[in-house]
């Protein structure tokens, strides 16, 4: 059982999501504090107009108000069902081109 001393402590099960959530914490302040959150954002509303997305998800509302009754719909109804679809059909380009943004705003920073 030797092997087993020169192993690193196993991390307590309960500092690693606080670790982590404190982590996300930092990443979120720096990526607002720089601008590059909106940037974000900016990026993936341009993206998902430019390849036809928001229209799709445009005429999935408009058929789903239609089906229900567009008085008999409500808008947090109306996310509950939509949301997964639209969150499926995002083109894997745009959540590459996203990722990549992300990773490197990531290696530029000092945490």
């Amino acid at each position: 059982m030797r092997a087993s001393i020169n192993r690193p402590p196993t991390p307590d099960a309960d500092e690693e999501p606080e670790r982590e959530s404190a982590l996300v914490e930092v990443i979120n302040v720096k990526m607002v504090e720089s601008g590059e959150k909106e940037k974000l954002k900016e990026l993936l509303r341009e993206r998902l107009i430019e390849c036809g997305w928001r229209d799709e998800m445009k005429a999935l509302c408009r058929a789903y108000a239609r089906k229900k009754g567009r008085n008999n719909v409500t808008i947090d109804e109306l996310v509950q069902v939509i949301t997964p679809k639209g969150r499926a059909s995002i083109p894997d380009s745009v959540k590459t081109e996203l990722l990549q943004r992300i990773q490197s705003f990531l290696t530029s920073i000092v945490l």
